[in-house]
């Protein structure tokens, strides 16, 4: 078996931790992500919208 190494502790992130800090709050795609959200994928027809229980 291989030796498995850490991350250094002390290197820099040079990624924000979430996606969404990427997106300002004006973008356009805001809009978008809020239509599709607002959809109801079950009605539409899309057969894995729920999540399984």
């Amino acid at each position: 078996m291989r030796y498995i190494e850490g991350i250094n502790r002390k290197s820099k992130i040079t990624f924000p931790e979430y996606i969404d800090d990427y997106i300002s709050e004006d973008n356009p795609v805001r809009i978008i992500d809020a239509f599709v959200t607002s959809l109801d994928m079950i009605t539409l027809g899309f057969k894995n919208a729920a999540p399984s229980t």
